[in-house]
């Protein structure tokens, strides 16, 4: 948790710096974000959205891959079916459908397969979302939907976006699974997440799991939160950091002293300096790439759009 928030602190500065087009923070979500690599197994998949760059790394992918979108390199930096995560998803819940899917198919051909949505409180609101919770509650997929509820989906609150008590209950409905837990308790989220997984993976079906947490920072880089929240709600729930409670945690149970949090601070910092040093240079980009990897054999259209962008 402790690199990913230095991970994030970075790739905010190389947005700052123009290295990135830019960057969406998850400050304050790291509990979520670092839980569903330590439950999925390396066989499983892992389908994240444009926040999710810590749950990346956390699953090992190269953090310069990962920061390959928000570059404008490539939609997606890494290898999604060696890392065996998909693309980050930026339009809300499409993946979750994809998610639905590829767990059926991987039952279907004998696997053990779970696949692990990660999404945003805005995409419950999204019919991408249901229609993806109505297909797994049919085929009872092997899939968890991993929600995590930061308060606002960019400047709207939740309370604006859903009459239900709670995003949980939209799980119900479709027969699915749902819970809810304390998205900055670290120990509280990887519990829950770890029943789902395995439970999912032995045949109990999907599951939802509302993690409710906050985005202490900006919805991205170039986004200015003061115009729809108070700096004092802010302040309530950086009171609740995730990070300083597992540390509170692991000190009242003789597992962490301060040499060990030197040490953890300096490889993340070291983490951080090689970040900063491979993203140093602009990429060396081909503009003509554009028109790879669309159609197996190119259209007319897309000849001619290649051409035209050759002779400009």
């Amino acid at each position: 948790m402790v690199l990913g928030r230095r991970f994030d602190e970075q790739a905010n500065a190389l947005a700052r710096q123009g290295r990135l087009a830019v960057y969406p923070s998850a400050l304050g979500q790291e509990a979520c974000e670092v839980a569903p690599a330590i439950v999925l197994r390396d066989s499983d998949w892992l389908f994240p959205t444009y926040r999710d760059s810590i749950a990346l790394v956390s699953r090992g992918i190269d953090p310069v891959r990962v920061l390959t979108l928000l570059r404008g390199d490539w939609h997606s930096g890494y290898d999604p079916m060696a890392c065996r995560t998909a693309p980050q998803c930026t339009p809300l819940a499409t993946h979750a459908a994809h998610a639905v899917g590829l767990a059926h198919g991987e039952r279907l051909k004998g696997a053990d397969t779970v696949a692990l949505a990660m999404l945003g409180d805005g995409a419950t609101s999204e019919g991408d979302f249901h229609e993806a919770l109505n297909l797994a509650g049919v085929l009872r997929a092997p899939v968890v939907f991993l929600v995590q509820n930061n308060g606002y989906a960019i400047s709207v609150p939740v309370s604006a976006q859903t009459a239900a008590p709670s995003l949980a209950y939209k799980g119900i409905g479709h027969g699915v699974r749902s819970e809810r837990v304390d998205g900055n308790d670290a120990a509280a989220v990887l519990a829950v997440l770890a029943t789902a997984v395995e439970d999912a993976r032995s045949g109990g079906g999907p599951w939802l799991v509302e993690a409710q947490t906050y985005r202490l920072g900006p919805h991205t880089s170039a986004d200015d939160p003061s115009r729809y929240r108070a700096d004092a709600e802010v302040e309530q729930w950086r009171a609740r950091d995730p990070i300083d409670r597992l540390a509170r945690q692991l000190r009242e149970r003789g597992l962490l002293d301060d040499e060990t949090v030197v040490a953890v601070a300096a490889d993340a910092e070291a983490f951080a300096t090689g970040l900063r040093e491979h993203l140093a240079e602009a990429p060396d980009v081909d503009p003509g790439a554009l028109f790879d990897h669309v159609f197996h054999t190119p259209t007319p259209q897309l000849a001619a759009a290649r051409a035209a962008q050759e002779r400009h």
